[in-house]
């Protein structure tokens, strides 16, 4: 039997319905979120792995979970709250998801990105996209802030071509990588720049993989954000992504890999990560 729910946006759907347009959903899920926040700000934040302690800074916050806005869907992943928050920085409104779905958990491209469509909807015009990586490179020790200037698909979802280095400003603003720089100045918080290589998860590369990645001149790896970051430029959106280097990859140390690594690597980072973030804000 056809059962239907009256959703808190007030449109009345077909529960659970894949019939339902894509734009409806998103129309839904932003209204849900306009009317119980009253949001009218320029940017938003994906906090990734880790990094959602963040969302303590804002003032004023509202929060709201994941489960309770229409259509959304919670990571099960741990280190990622689940909830969106928005609140003031600087006298500017902010909004923030804390928490990604990711490939891995079994999600279709199209729930993974649905967040960033739901932002663009609520009025964002800039999008800082966080996650925490491993680095491929001995000298960035974790710890260390990476500005992404580019980034490797190394999932071969689309094909079997060998991974292009993709530089372009539709997916990272020339603009915030220069704010980037200058807050570094200013705040004294060490940062590099460099490629991200995505790959689906969720098991860590292997030694050999990480030589690869390596010779394609990539920086960083993770199992997230790449999706974020197209379907961001994709929609008109000025886009950057900083990455916390939480761990070195498969065979660069002799370390074994974790996750409970990389959230405590994370927390040690905190203050230093919420600093420089702090400052961009302040600026954009």
């Amino acid at each position: 039997m056809e059962q239907r729910a009256r959703h808190r946006c007030g449109l009345w759907t077909i529960s659970n319905s894949s019939e339902m347009k894509n734009s409806e959903k998103i129309k839904c899920a932003s209204k849900y979120i306009l009317n119980n926040t009253l949001y009218n700000g320029n940017t938003a934040i994906i906090l990734g792995s880790g990094l959602g302690s963040f969302s303590k800074t804002l003032k004023e916050s509202i929060q709201i979970a994941y489960k309770e806005i229409p259509y959304f869907t919670e990571s099960m992943v741990k280190g990622h709250n689940g909830k969106l928050i928005v609140g003031k920085l600087f006298n500017k409104q902010i909004l923030i998801a804390s928490g990604r779905l990711h490939f891995y958990e079994g999600h279709s491209k199209e729930k993974v990105v649905f967040i960033v469509q739901v932002m663009n909807a609520c009025g964002i015009k800039n999008l800082i996209i966080t996650n925490s990586s491993g680095s491929l490179d001995k000298k960035n020790p974790p710890g260390t802030i990476m500005i992404v200037k580019g980034h490797l698909d190394c999932t071969f979802q689309d094909n079997s071509n060998f991974p292009l280095l993709n530089e372009d400003i539709k997916y990272h603003s020339k603009s915030l990588i220069n704010i980037c720089q200058t807050v570094s100045l200013e705040s004294k918080v060490k940062i590099i720049s460099g490629n991200y290589c995505w790959v689906l998860g969720p098991l860590y590369e292997t030694p050999e993989e990480i030589k690869f990645f390596q010779q394609l001149n990539g920086t960083a790896v993770g199992m997230s954000t790449l999706p974020e970051i197209r379907e961001a430029g994709e929609l008109g959106l000025r886009v950057l992504t900083i990455a916390l280097l939480t761990n070195y990859a498969a065979g660069i140390t002799d370390e074994k890999l974790s996750h409970k690594e990389v959230l405590i690597i994370a927390d040690r980072s905190k203050n230093k990560f919420s600093k420089f973030l702090l400052g961009i804000l302040k600026r954009v």
